[in-house]
């Protein structure tokens, strides 16, 4: 398989995962800075590192299942598997500058 393939679903998983919001913040959760990373090997199995804004977030039990359905659901992707971690913490700087403005922390 080429690299070009992987950058191409790797392209897709994002597009996935800024369809997915935090339903307490009105900003999808890779421009919040949940997503700390992505890996896709060469069978296509996909695994997302992610975080939620806290330990007692809501959707600590619904979000990392929703995000491994959405990911699941792209044609290319073999299996997916969501890892939640809280090292490091969440925190506002992990945001990008776009979901910062829209919440107007700028």
């Amino acid at each position: 398989m080429t690299n070009n393939n992987t950058n191409d679903l790797g392209e897709k998983i994002v597009k996935e995962l800024k369809s997915i919001f935090d339903p307490e913040i009105p900003v999808d959760i890779y421009e919040l800075g949940l997503i700390y990373d992505v890996f896709v090997n060469e069978d296509n199995e996909v695994k997302i590192m992610m975080t939620l804004t806290s330990p007692n977030c809501p959707v600590a039990e619904s979000l990392p299942v929703e995000v491994e359905e959405k990911i699941k659901s792209i044609d290319e992707v073999k299996t997916a598997e969501v890892e939640i971690t809280f090292d490091p913490p969440w925190t506002k700087d992990l945001m990008s500058e776009e979901a910062k403005l829209e919440l107007g922390f700028m």
